[in-house]
């Protein structure tokens, strides 16, 4: 939860350029982020995998005019809309990407290559059918937005309740890399989001962050066998508002431009 989605990045800045609020070269190197490179396998009219500008450029001329992210998990289809292959291959990979105005899903593949010091990360993308109906369990913005504060709340007594410390090594460098990013010009969004969507996004983020120091720094206070289980199931619902209010945010240009056809 607390790193940003590859299916993030890609529908974020794929959306700006489509809108062409961005220029190509600044969407894909955005959305490449950290990643040595990005390809697109399985484009209609494509024998081969094409890079990202080819590949939105392809997918614009098929009718594509937004992207929404799917973020899924086991017994929770969130932002898919079937068929079950295409589900079932974002489930494995534990996101998507779904076209909006065509029927393509895209679904990530992530290899490492190169000699031992100088690792680097490759993505393939596989484009695929998808069926066109409402995606599963995402909420609007201000669902999830009412939905974080409590979560927010319950994940914070959750933590106190069962004595998972928000102090050591692992807890805090979970605490710094959150300030570090937050610091970083702040730009959660690619441009042409609302600012409430912004919002939930970061709000997303934090609720990501108690997550993790909850599961990440040992086993706190929560020493018995049912403790431990006790917290796993008391922060499972709050994980689960986290994604579906990721999953809004990222979708919420979607969201106001089908509010706007109505």
């Amino acid at each position: 939860m607390l790193s940003e989605p590859r299916s993030g990045r890609l529908a974020s800045w794929g959306n700006a350029l489509l809108a062409g609020l961005v220029s190509p070269d600044d969407a894909v190197l955005a959305m490449v982020g950290g990643d040595a490179v990005h390809r697109v396998e399985g484009l209609p009219g494509e024998s081969a995998p094409v890079g990202l500008t080819l590949a939105l450029g392809r997918l614009r001329a098929l009718g594509v005019g937004a992207l929404r992210v799917a973020l899924p998990a086991p017994g929770h289809p969130l932002g898919l809309s079937g068929p079950p292959e295409f589900n079932a291959r974002a489930l494995e990979a534990e996101e998507a990407v779904v076209c909006h105005g065509a029927a393509f899903g895209l679904v990530p593949e992530v290899y490492e290559a190169g000699p031992d010091g100088d690792v680097h990360v490759e993505v393939v993308w596989h484009c695929l059918p998808v069926r066109e109906a409402p995606p599963a369990d995402v909420p609007s913005l201000g669902e999830a937005e009412r939905e974080l504060a409590e979560a927010l709340r319950d994940a914070t007594e959750v933590l106190s309740r069962l004595d998972v410390a928000g102090s050591g090594p692992v807890a805090q460098a979970a605490v710094d890399a959150y300030r570090a990013r937050a610091e970083r010009g702040r730009e959660v969004l690619a441009p042409g989001y609302p600012p409430r969507a912004v919002r939930v996004l970061e709000l997303a983020q934090r609720v990501g962050l108690l997550i993790s120091v909850a599961y990440e720094n040992g086993h706190g206070g929560a020493v018995s066998a049912s403790e431990i289980g006790a917290r796993a199931e008391a922060l499972r619902p709050v994980e689960r508002t986290a994604r579906r209010a990721q999953v809004a945010a990222y979708n919420s240009v979607v969201e106001e431009r089908e509010r706007g056809a109505r």
